[in-house]
């Protein structure tokens, strides 16, 4: 853990007038200090410990419903936003309940962002970042300016400017004026951009930003999706008067590849084949596919890929093939349709990266060590990683994906119904694991258990869409062992365990049978998870995989932070 990161606990800001009480100074002996010392802690107090919730008069509710209770008093006289929101009528009537959403209307600020905004009004004294969710997943990295820790502070950026707390916004322009040079390029455009939304506060910051970006090897389309109009048109002129803008990488597509850029951007693969017949630029010269990995919905990409007009391999001007870009879009679905399409996860950039690399460096260590409780979908970060990671680790042998499959022999009902039970129970239990399968098999849904008994009603004849949905499930299989081999393995251990078409059969039971197998499948539920929990935790204590921060962290559930001796657990 790099210190300089994580050392600045009760850090001064400003205008507060309240010392690092750790720090010995002449002034820790006189009343006043004595003084200002206990009504910064009990401030603090009232804000972080439970036990005064009872007072709070307000609170800020997430969209997820998780909330901050408040008090009008204490906000409103620490900061002039709040004390023009309090003033309203119509916040008057909501009952102080205010909505993030309409507080920070141009940017996401996360729970832990806002947590450490809050404490300075209530305490003046400014918290560490909280390594919960400011370290990424890569054992390699110094933590000290990957993304994890710039979405963090420009999170708390943004909310500073946005409250209208001014010494908060000056120290963390300084953070990460400090630490742009350890920050990846891509990522210097998120700092821009909100560091542009802080105008006049932020002049510096923008400066170096730009003077970073035009330098760099960011292509005109990047920066079009990233910036506003008028920073890029800044950058580009400042290339063009440097005489970066003569070089091909820094040049604008030409029309034809705007056309296929815009037929993308509408969905419309349809015109895409179209405009490849014209023949004025190819997929690969268009980087139609890198277009769309980046900033297309996944059904386009995925028709984009069905066309096996573009190779999966290709690299663009920076020199990154599309694998790269997907691991920077941090889909698994396309993640992993690239890789069964034949992308290649070891290639790596010009600076030396894979894409897994890519993906850990943006994957919050909590967000990946967090449990997934049972029938929620996973951390799609932490899908991200496992699919790059298993692709890297082997080729899988793709074989019969369990015992009672490769007893079922040459049966096709009865292989059409484990299929169907298998690929039905991994939706319950594994959603989003199961979600990727199916989308690139192309199984838009599986036969809920009750219907699965259909396949043995007598005569039963195996016509062609039987046949069809028997090859997509068997493909949902396979890539789900492909892809997500422990889950495939438990899952295995279930099925070959139990007769699941017998729990599926509840046509003629009894009201006291179908409770008896809604309870074993319960316990199955329990059982499985329970033992991909345990897995999990099993693998992240390999030497493998050495633990990048503290126990503590580990522990947070549910992916949210607890910061040291604080009280913001969610809320229901």
């Amino acid at each position: 853990m790099n210190s300089i990161v994580f050392s600045d606990s009760n850090e001064n800001s400003g205008s507060s007038s309240i010392s690092n009480p750790e720090t010995p100074t002449p002034e820790n002996s006189t009343p006043d200090f004595t003084a200002l010392k206990r009504l910064s802690e009990n401030l603090e107090s009232i804000f972080e410990s439970s036990e005064f919730d009872f007072c709070s008069d307000a609170k800020i509710v997430f969209s997820d419903s998780r909330e901050i209770p408040i008090h009008r008093c204490i906000v409103a006289a620490r900061s002039p936003f709040f004390k023009s929101v309090f003033s309203s009528p119509i916040v008057k009537d909501k009952g102080g309940k205010l909505e993030l959403k309409d507080l920070a209307k141009d940017f996401d600020v996360g729970y832990d962002a806002l947590a450490v905004v809050l404490g300075y009004l209530y305490s003046g004294k400014v918290r560490p970042l909280p390594r919960e969710v400011c370290v990424c997943v890569d054992e390699e990295c110094s933590h000290v300016g990957c993304r994890p820790v710039v979405d963090f502070m420009v999170e708390v950026l943004y909310a500073s400017f946005t409250f209208q707390i001014s010494e908060l916004v000056t120290l963390y322009q300084r953070r990460l004026l400090d630490i742009l040079d350890k920050v990846a390029v891509d990522d210097i455009l998120v700092i821009l951009s909100v560091a542009n939304m802080c105008e006049k506060a932020c002049e510096r910051l923008v400066a170096e930003c730009i003077d970073i970006v035009v330098k760099s090897d960011i292509d005109p389309v990047t920066l079009e999706k990233a910036l506003p109009h008028d920073i890029v048109k800044h950058i580009m002129d400042t290339r063009s008067d440097v005489g970066l803008g003569e070089t091909d990488i820094n040049t604008s597509p030409d029309k034809h590849v705007r056309r296929m850029h815009r037929a993308l951007d509408s969905d419309d693969v349809e015109l895409v084949s179209m405009l490849l017949k014209e023949g004025h630029t190819t997929l690969d010269n268009a980087h139609a596919l890198h277009y769309a990995v980046a900033y297309c919905d996944k059904k386009t990409t995925k028709e984009l890929l069905d066309l096996e007009r573009a190779d999966v391999n290709n690299k663009n001007q920076r020199g990154y093939t599309v694998l790269h870009v997907a691991a920077m879009r941090k889909e698994p679905g396309i993640i992993a349709s690239l890789i069964t399409k034949g992308a290649r996860p070891t290639d790596l950039t010009p600076d030396g990266r894979k894409a897994v690399q890519i993906s850990k460096r943006l994957t919050k260590y909590v967000d990946y060590h967090r449990c997934t409780e049972k029938g929620k979908d996973s951390p799609k970060d932490r899908l991200c990683v496992e699919i790059l990671e298993e692709a890297e680790r082997r080729d899988p042998q793709l074989g019969e994906a369990s015992l009672s499959l490769a007893m079922a022999g040459d049966d096709l009902r009865v292989r059409l119904l484990y299929l169907e039970n298998r690929v039905c129970l991994a939706r319950l239990l594994f959603p989003r694991e199961a979600q990727v399968a199916m989308e690139i098999a192309k199984v838009d849904a599986t036969s809920e258990f009750p219907l699965a008994p259909n396949l043995n009603e007598a005569p039963f004849i195996m016509a062609e869409g039987h046949l069809n949905r028997l090859k997509a499930l068997q493909e949902t299989v396979n890539l789900g062992k492909r892809f997500f081999p422990r889950c495939s393995d438990h899952l295995n251990k279930i099925m070959d365990a139990e007769d699941l078409s017998e729990l599926a059969n509840l046509g003629n039971d009894t009201a006291e049978e179908r409770q008896m197998k809604k309870r074993r499948y319960m316990e199955l539920q329990d059982v499985l998870l329970e033992a991909f929990c345990k897995d999990k935790a099993d693998l992240d204590k390999s030497p493998a995989k050495s633990p990048v921060i503290s126990s503590s962290a580990s522990s947070t559930s549910r992916g949210l932070a607890r910061t040291n001796g604080s009280r913001f657990t969610p809320r229901k």
